[in-house]
């Protein structure tokens, strides 16, 4: 008997003849049963074959950028825009009191932006005192002080006898109010100078005796040149809010006008005192005293021609700095723009500083709100509704975690820092984004992934030393991990394996049910 060929006994599918087969109720039953089953799972397998799943993937971070950008938007609650400055430190190196891409704006008492922007400055363009005087504090004190020294008591006083009030809130320790010193008492010596002159011209029709040319030198003095120690004072210069050394208020029967932020030499003290009269009585008031203060002070301190252009070079720029006089004014500001900073570990801190004052620490108050902050290309409200499809539901929170967040200090010597953990984080574009062509290459550019930063964030209130300003520090560091995003869908390979394991699996477990109902029915029948 020949043998038959492997391939003729190689047979999976033999037939059992139908005369054998035998139905049964049970049997159709389950049958139905594992239709059902196998319909159900097919249909599922379907939707997940067509349909894609966010898959996340670590791996080291290989962006070489150089740079990474910092948008915020932070309104400083009680701190003016002329003290807000924005330093950036990095391991890489310092950048003081950034301006590139940085606005400012002054916040009214009641929190509103005003319409205007406030110019950011270096405030190297204010020259500090007069370079005119070479006298020194002692010796125009050899004659006695005519720069008169005032506390809480005779400063009201003070206000009340005087119809103009012009006071230096310093603090002896301030280099910026050594420097001014001697200016401040020339400036009080011309103003006396000036009444004196007035007291002499009418001396012919009038005869005074000692006591009554001490009255009519008060009663002719165009301005009251005062000072006030706050190191002294200390209470007496908080109640009068004075944050920064040397500040000089002017003050017209007894109200308080604003604070004098022009050149400090005394020529333009005079030029300002001049603008002031005018303001308060007009400009054709038939007693203007302040017109013969410019003279004197011109007759006395320019003296060559080196002075005459000096002082020329300081009216010529005197426009730039004319004082605002709105007393409700609240030294708020509202920082916005953004920052180039290194990839190294670094912080940007918001502090009051100034090259022209020296900060009062106990005065200086950095509460703040972030209206925003976050790393990387900002995105605009087109790309928030469409182009974070590829990433998971809650990603744009982690982006910018401190929208919204206010942080207030209620004692002094305190302010928050912040700390940022960032992460490099990308995704896919969006579906149906085109690819672009490349005509130098003659071929379409394969799609980039969207780069964002995601942020762990974390603060604390800290303490400083009495002697040391406050300051909102935001200190962040760049992960080594970065975090990325792709929608993935699966292989057809898959989808078909998966449903002949459906079928397979089915037939098989629900002959294995049925063939072991059919056993124990068997053995109940004997």
């Amino acid at each position: 008997m020949r043998n038959r060929p492997f391939i003729a006994n190689l047979d999976m599918y033999r037939k059992v003849p139908v005369d054998l087969l035998e139905g049964t109720r049970r049997g159709s039953i389950l049958s139905t049963i594992a239709v059902a089953t196998m319909t159900i799972l097919f249909l599922l397998e379907t939707k997940a074959f067509f349909s894609t799943q966010l898959k996340t993937n670590l791996a080291l971070d290989s962006n070489e950028d150089s740079q990474i950008r910092v948008n915020f938007n932070i309104t400083m609650m009680d701190l003016k825009c002329e003290f807000a400055t924005i330093d950036v430190v990095s391991v890489l190196g310092t950048q003081q009191n950034v301006t590139q891409h940085v606005q400012k704006y002054p916040i009214d008492q009641s929190g509103v932006r005003r319409t205007y922007q406030q110019r950011n400055r270096l405030q190297h363009d204010v020259q500090l005192f007069d370079a005119t005087i070479e006298e020194t504090i002692e010796e125009l004190h050899a004659d006695g002080e005519d720069a008169v020294s005032l506390d809480e008591t005779t400063f009201e006083i003070a206000l009340e006898e005087n119809e103009y009030v012009f006071v230096d809130f310093f603090a002896n320790w301030c280099s910026h109010c050594r420097d001014l010193a001697p200016t401040w008492e020339t400036l009080a010596e011309v103003m006396w100078q000036a009444a004196e002159n007035r007291v002499e011209a009418h001396s012919e029709v009038h005869k005074y005796s000692d006591e009554d040319y001490d009255e009519a030198m008060k009663v002719e003095l165009p301005v009251l040149i005062a000072k006030v120690d706050c190191v002294d004072h200390h209470d007496f210069c908080m109640n009068q809010e004075i944050r920064a050394y040397p500040t000089l208020k002017f003050f017209v029967d007894g109200e308080e006008k604003g604070v004098y932020q022009g050149h400090r030499t005394v020529v333009e003290f005079t030029h300002f005192i001049a603008e002031m009269e005018k303001e308060h009585k007009g400009h054709k008031h038939h007693d203007l005293k302040a017109g013969e203060i410019k003279e004197i002070a011109t007759d006395r301190l320019i003296q060559t021609k080196e002075h005459e252009d000096y002082a020329r070079a300081l009216s010529a720029t005197r426009h730039q700095h004319q004082p605002s006089w709105n007393e409700e004014e609240h030294p708020g500001c509202q920082l916005s723009g953004f920052l180039l900073v290194d990839r190294a570990p670094g912080n940007f801190h918001i502090q009051a500083q100034s090259r022209g004052h020296d900060l009062a620490a106990h005065m200086t108050n950095v509460s703040h709100v972030i209206n925003h902050l976050s790393f990387g290309k900002p995105f605009s409200n087109y790309f928030i509704k469409k182009g974070l499809q590829n990433t998971p539901a809650g990603f744009l929170e982690t982006t910018r975690p401190f929208d919204g967040n206010v942080y207030v200090t209620h004692k002094e010597h305190e302010a928050h820092h912040h700390y940022l953990k960032v992460i490099t984080t990308e995704f896919d574009p969006e579906s149906g984004t085109k690819k672009q062509y490349d005509k130098k290459k003659g071929f379409y550019k394969p799609l980039e992934k969207n780069r964002a930063y995601q942020i762990l964030q974390s603060s604390q209130l800290s303490l400083y030393r009495a002697d040391i300003v406050p300051e909102a520090k935001f200190t962040y560091d760049l992960s080594p991990i970065a975090v990325s995003y792709e929608r993935t869908s699966r292989a057809w390979y898959d989808y078909f394996t998966s449903l002949m394991a459906i079928i397979g699996g089915t037939f098989t477990v629900v002959g294995m049910l049925e063939s072991g109902i059919h056993t124990i029915s068997s053995k109940k029948r004997r």
